[in-house]
């Protein structure tokens, strides 16, 4: 099986190409980016094959694709994958407006090539094992839910998360789709209804987008949730960040860390202070997953719909904050 990658302009894809290098009869056959100093940057770096456009690397005729580019890039990397026949896994946010999210659900349905939405904590361990106590029925009915998904300021690693255009917001944009994602996953059970405030208060003299947000998010089962996405961990801190949960049930309270599992390394180097992580590695579990669903061609655990409801309770957000009032879901 040969798969490329699509823009390196997402942190993630430097994960991605040793992801897809570790699983067997999987040929990585290079990169494509529209910047070509950074395309030259993570070929050499990764001593990959570096295509001189998305169109060469497609023409090799790969079974799949990983589109990591700008959110607001997406679609038509998708869109030219899908007319290329080439299943695709992309980053998320799926896209920065229903619209883009939707076209690209949809040319991958009519071109009959299997699209997933990148949510690595959908394959965390911690999480599926608080997900299996769900749906055994141990935990009881989940009467509230309090998330955290908070993170650096990603300024340090690349520019364009802040930049309103190409991430399509800020904080709220980049943190909360994965609990959102989450969440509907836990519950089975869809958003109605979306309360949110963001703020400006850290990073207010480096950036003009919103840097905290607190989220209510009501579902149709009666179940409702906080989503703290904020960018507040300092630059300093040992990861780029971390996402927690806590689970009021019939049985009590559960708390789930998606980065548990780690140790603590200090030296005298910088970074002085870092996180190296043990036991399960979500990102080589979710790229597994994509290979195993083009292999076998049959729908991913976690599909382009997915992103879109992810998306639609993030966009419910920017909504909620500008008018100062709760938003009903299904957006019009």
């Amino acid at each position: 099986m040969k798969i490329g990658i699509m823009s390196f302009a997402h942190l993630h894809a430097e994960a991605y190409i040793q992801n897809l290098r570790a699983i067997p009869g999987v040929e990585m056959i290079g990169l494509a980016d529209d910047d070509p100093a950074r395309g030259r940057q993570f070929a050499e770096q990764f001593n990959a094959r570096l295509f001189p456009s998305y169109e060469a690397l497609l023409n090799e005729q790969p079974d799949g694709v990983l589109v990591c580019s700008e959110n607001a890039n997406h679609r038509p990397l998708v869109e030219m994958a899908a007319a290329a026949g080439v299943h695709v896994l992309s980053e998320k946010p799926l896209a920065t407006s229903l619209e883009d999210a939707q076209a690209i659900v949809d040319a991958c349905r009519q071109a009959g090539v299997i699209l997933m939405t990148a949510f690595p904590m959908r394959f965390s361990a911690p999480l599926l094992e608080v997900k299996a106590r769900l749906d055994d029925g141990s935990l009881g009915q989940v009467y509230g839910c309090s998330t955290t998904n908070q993170g650096q300021m990603p300024i340090k690693h690349r520019r364009w998360f802040v930049d309103r255009q190409l991430a399509g917001g800020g904080a709220v944009m980049d943190h909360t789709v994965h609990l959102a994602d989450i969440l509907r996953w836990y519950l089975n059970s869809e958003a109605v209804e979306v309360y949110a405030t963001t703020n400006r208060i850290l990073h207010a003299d480096t950036v003009d987008v919103e840097t905290g947000g607190l989220i209510m998010v009501t579902f149709a089962n009666g179940t409702f949730a906080s989503i703290d996405c904020s960018w507040s961990k300092p630059l300093n801190y040992p990861t780029w960040g971390g996402l927690k949960m806590e689970l009021i049930t019939e049985r009590g309270l559960t708390v789930v860390d998606g980065f548990s599992q780690n140790l603590d390394i200090y030296n005298q180097k910088t970074p002085a202070h870092y996180w190296t992580f043990w036991g399960s590695d979500p990102n080589q579990a979710m790229v597994e997953e994509f290979v195993s669903a083009v292999r076998d061609r049959r729908p991913p655990r976690v599909t382009g719909e997915d992103g879109y409801k992810a998306l639609e309770i993030a966009l419910a957000a920017y909504r909620s904050a500008e008018t100062g009032q709760p938003v009903r879901l299904p957006l019009a």
